[in-house]
């Protein structure tokens, strides 16, 4: 069974990971499994991870996860689960883990899911299908909540008047209902480059499904999995994602100093990660065909032999 989806920067995420026959890989984030196929195609085997069922479900379709012993395992956790549910499976260590952050294209392309305003659907937004909904939020929390999550995670400068049309237009029940009071608050020209209402859809996106918090926790467990010599290879697509990764990967990269004779000598541990790549986007040709692609940028790094800090 094909992807229906190709992910972005694939390509180069298959060069960073540089699979080999045989290697024990983690898909972190599953979706409709685009970076798995192509790691499967190599030789290698995928532990693919995703809390949603659907994506779950369809995965139990391919062939690889039918096979004796299964090539492809699909694990139905959070990403931050890593460590646990791969120990369950009598995995500790891996040869690489891909990570692509965010909502999937399969997700945002279901009206019924509540993740886009681009067709109307249930305020949904739940990746696990499970817990509070973004309408649940947004029809109970305060004004004050709501506009610091705007602001926060949407970096919304009209977080404030955003939230309080939110408050007085309750209740909120389909994602056109927020769509029209986020427009209305902020001025929508039909038109424009950027709807208005791109920021605060993302905002409640992320605080409905914890994605940050989710990210440093996978971060931190994909540490703890890779062998030395293990490749992490993470795709985001947005300031909020980029900025964790970027200082995640210069921290764990950051070895002792030697000290000099007008400074101490500095008492750090050695580096986890080596090989800190720049950030990498795709080109031109890439965002034509696939406009998504757009925001989107990766960032790879190699495991040292240094034990994971936590464990340290």
């Amino acid at each position: 069974m094909n992807a229906p989806h190709v992910p972005v920067l694939l390509d180069e995420v298959v060069a960073a990971l540089d699979p080999q026959p045989g290697d024990v890989l983690v898909d972190a984030t599953f979706g409709a499994g685009g970076y798995t196929r192509a790691l499967l195609d190599r030789g290698a085997t995928v532990h693919a991870f995703d809390r949603d069922p659907d994506a779950i479900a369809a995965g139990r379709e391919w062939d690889e996860a039918r096979q004796d012993p299964p090539r492809l395992v699909l694990h139905p956790h959070c990403f931050s689960e890593m460590v646990g549910s791969l120990a369950d499976a009598g995995i500790s260590s891996v040869d690489g883990i891909a990570m692509d952050i965010g909502v999937s294209s399969m997700q945002l392309d279901q009206a019924e899911r509540g993740f886009a305003f681009s067709s109307d659907g249930p305020l949904d937004m739940r990746m696990s299908q499970s817990g509070p909904s973004a309408a649940d939020f947004l029809n109970t929390a305060d004004a004050d909540a709501i506009a610091d999550v705007l602001y926060q995670y949407g970096e919304e400068r009209q977080s404030r008047r955003v939230a309080r049309a939110i408050v007085a237009a309750r209740p909120l029940n389909t994602t056109g209902d927020l769509a029209r009071v986020v427009r209305k608050a902020l001025g929508h020209r039909p038109g424009a480059p950027k709807d208005p209402a791109t920021r605060s859809f993302q905002a409640v996106r992320i605080h409905v499904n914890g994605e940050l918090d989710e990210l440093e926790e996978g971060l931190r467990a994909a540490e703890r999995l890779l062998r030395s010599g293990g490749r992490l290879a993470v795709v985001s697509f947005h300031s909020l994602e980029d900025r964790i990764v970027k200082r995640f990967l210069k921290d764990a990269s950051r070895a002792a100093g030697g000290g000099s004779r007008h400074l101490p000598h500095l008492d750090a541990p050695p580096a986890v990660f080596s090989q800190v790549s720049k950030a990498i986007r795709p080109g031109d040709a890439e965002v034509e065909r696939n406009p998504r692609a757009r925001s989107s940028v990766l960032r790879y790094a190699v495991r040292t032999e240094t034990p994971a800090r936590e464990a340290a």
